[in-house]
């Protein structure tokens, strides 16, 4: 541990479009706001090619080239962003005690936490054995080494769909993998599948196991109706199921649903714990959009400035 905690006014956990928007704000406000970006600097859109639904890129942007802009802006007005990752917290009392890298204890008056969410796994052994082999839960990331052959893509929510879609335009035939017999995607989302051509949809089935040689050559699948399996011959397998909100460290000490997105009162960011405040994919099952995403940031850092105005 340090010997002697640094004490901030602002301490934000998390640095995709919520954190670096609270960064802005609190900035701004003068709270000397001190960010640690976490595992995944820049949050998901960092693993995100085109995004062209955020306001003020009329022509689109690379997402890691938009999360280079907003870190920029929240630097030009004085955020302290640091590379690090919390490791545990003490919610009990004010000031909130925060341990990055499990060395370095700080204490923050405030805390905005914008951890953002995770890839979840299927749980096969072979999945893991094969993860970087064959095996990703980024199309954007690894679709590139796949350009021309034959993958396979499991999910069928949004984050599948857009998977697959992304993937048609690189490789020669993508497998949409699916345990029931409708999508759960979007309309539009579902409607942009649909129309590929090079897309087929397997519906009714979960993969067994993946298997392959040094790297995956196919996929073993079963029907869940009839219990029938099959063989796929595939490059590359895709996991794209959905997400897990990032928020392990804050279990027992601040409310959460089922599936862990902290729990925020109603139109605000503010958790049950006076003075920590959570914005973004943490809390946000819904939409769990960009723009969304900043709003809320901007939401928790007026709200840190109000609440530590009415401490004085």
């Amino acid at each position: 541990m340090s010997e002697k905690p640094e004490k901030l006014q602002c301490l934000i956990l998390g640095s995709g479009p919520a954190g670096y928007t609270a960064a802005i704000y609190a900035a701004r406000a003068d709270l000397k706001p001190v960010m640690y970006q976490g595992l995944q600097p820049g949050g998901q859109l960092t693993i995100t090619t085109d995004v062209e639904n955020y306001p003020g890129y009329p022509e689109g942007v690379k997402g890691p080239d938009m999360m280079v802009d907003f870190q920029k802006q929240a630097e030009r007005f004085g955020t302290d962003v640091r590379f690090g990752l919390a490791t545990s917290v003490d919610l009990s009392k004010r000031p909130f005690k925060v341990v990055i890298d499990e060395k370095d204890e700080l204490l923050a008056e405030t805390l905005i936490i914008s951890t953002g969410a995770s890839a979840k796994w299927l749980g096969l052994e072979s999945e893991q054995k094969y993860n970087g082999f064959g095996v990703s839960a980024c199309a954007t990331c690894d679709g590139f080494f796949y350009r021309g052959q034959t993958v396979a893509v499991v999910g069928g929510g949004d984050t599948a769909c857009e998977e697959a879609s992304y993937l048609s335009k690189l490789c020669k035939k993508v497998y949409l993998i699916h345990r029931r017999d409708e999508l759960r995607a979007s309309k539009a989302m579902q409607h942009r599948v649909m129309k590929a051509d090079n897309i087929e949809i397997i519906w009714d089935h979960i993969p067994k196991e993946i298997v392959g040689d040094k790297a995956v050559n196919g996929v073993i699948i079963e029907n869940v109706k009839t219990g029938a399996v099959t063989r796929l011959d595939i490059e590359g397998f895709f996991v794209a199921i959905g997400h897990k909100p990032n928020s392990d460290i804050f279990k027992g000490q601040l409310e959460m649903d089922e599936s862990g997105y902290l729990i925020t009162k109603p139109d605000s960011t503010e958790t049950n714990v006076p003075g920590v405040f959570a914005s973004g994919d943490v809390q946000d099952k819904t939409f769990r959009q960009a723009v969304t995403a900043a709003g809320t940031g901007c939401m928790a850092a007026i709200e840190a400035e109000r609440f530590l105005a009415d401490q004085e």
